[in-house]
């Protein structure tokens, strides 16, 4: 008997749908297969897809040829500067790392050793007699021009009888002698003899942001040129050395350590955006350097042998609680700094400020905090006149002041 259209139709239809089921389950073990083995091995994944491909495999081109076409600088462009591939710090160690210099130091000191003339008998008779002790410093820094001109800290140098640098083209030394320093920056410039050195460009750290990875070249502890890798955690730091205030320093968290101080932070284009100058001892991961913008700022008196002198103003200052601020009743001030004492003959005394006048402008600049006061007189000069608007018995009295050495110098 013969069966009706439609039975055949239904059959045919029947037919259809099973081979499609049969192939979606060939697919989908297929699939869990690929991914199984991915996992267990690591293997990659074969994808068919060329917008998931490196550019230059997506365009044929054999990655181990060490060629760089065009396409490669668009991708990078695209990509932002803050994309490493992996041969990107090497790169940037390859370019940079004969610029980066250990520097040694020696400092000769004299002192007395024995108990036995603290008593006035064997003074008398015997004098004074001095022992030389000879101590030895480690840090690092990096040339900026060919000539021989090296950038470092300040207190790498500081003090130094001899100062000596190596660099990885030569075995033996060279003798540096300083130039010019900036004691309250931590900068020193030095100088070897010679001609035609590798040498580094110095960047733009205002173009620095939080999250830009950040290479750091020195040699802590001694061990010459350690490469470590990080991010800039913050920027615009203050932090206080050893009761030296220093101002807009970058945080990264590149591990630095001592023998680091000096040496190159560099960004992903092999510039230094900072000067590695300290480590928080009690922190893992926490270290911090100068700024180029600072760099450059003084870089050109340090290079012709002029040493920056810091400027101050004479005054010590806190910061207002609310209850001080109700009380002054100043419109709009939400934050501020009061005059908490003012130095006899200092520059502020000369001037006329007084203690407990409030701060509300200083070179133009609104004041909320007292690190924006350092911060300004710092970049100032020995001798310019800043021009300082304080509240004062319910009003704004103006001042200008000349800024003058600073007696710890």
């Amino acid at each position: 008997m013969e069966r009706s259209d439609w039975e055949k139709a239904e059959q045919g239809r029947g037919g259809c749908a099973k081979s499609l089921i049969f192939i979606a389950l060939l697919l989908i073990g297929a699939l869990i297969g690929a991914l199984t083995l991915h996992f267990v091995t690591g293997a990659p994944l074969n994808v068919s897809d060329s917008r998931l491909l490196p550019e230059s495999e997506s365009q044929g081109q054999d990655p181990a040829s060490g060629q760089t076409p065009a396409a490669a600088g668009s991708r990078r462009e695209n990509y932002g500067r803050n994309i490493m591939s992996s041969d990107t710090v090497r790169d940037i160690v390859a370019q940079c790392g004969d610029s980066v210099v250990r520097i040694t130091t020696e400092v000769t000191r004299t002192s007395s050793q024995s108990p036995f003339f603290n008593d006035p008998f064997f003074r008398d008779f015997f004098g004074y007699p001095q022992e030389t002790q000879k101590q030895t410093g480690l840090g690092s820094g990096f040339l900026f021009r060919k000539d021989g001109y090296i950038l470092t800290n300040n207190h790498v140098v500081e003090g130094a009888d001899k100062i000596s640098v190596y660099l990885t083209s030569n075995e033996n030394p060279y003798e540096a002698k300083v130039i010019g320093r900036a004691p309250e920056l931590d900068l020193a410039v030095i100088k070897i003899e010679g001609d035609n050195f590798p040498y580094l460009t110095i960047g733009d750290s205002d173009q620095v942001y939080v999250g830009d990875w950040v290479v750091a070249i020195g040699n802590p502890y001694g061990l010459d040129h350690t490469v470590t890798v990080g991010v800039i955690s913050a920027t615009g730091r203050p932090l206080n050395i050893e009761g030296t205030m220093y101002q807009n320093l970058l945080q990264t968290d590149a591990a630095i350590n001592p023998g680091n101080s000096g040496g190159p932070m560099l960004n992903l284009n092999g510039e230094v955006i900072g000067i590695n100058t300290a480590v928080n001892a009690t922190a893992q991961g926490i270290g911090f350097a100068i700024p180029s913008s600072t760099v450059l700022d003084v870089l050109q008196d340090l290079e012709t042998g002029v040493d920056r002198v810091r400027p101050w103003i004479g005054i010590t200052m806190q910061p207002m609680s609310q209850d001080m601020i109700q009380y002054f009743n100043i419109e709009g001030m939400e934050s501020g700094v009061i005059v908490y004492s003012v130095v006899e003959d200092a520059p502020a005394a000369k001037a006329g400020i007084k203690r407990g006048d409030v701060l509300l402008e200083v070179d133009g600049q609104k004041i909320t905090d007292s690190t924006q006061v350092q911060s300004i007189v710092a970049s100032r000069k020995v001798g310019d006149i800043v021009k300082i608007i304080v509240y004062r018995d319910g009003g704004q009295v103006e001042f200008m002041v000349k800024l003058e050495a600073s007696q710890s110098q």
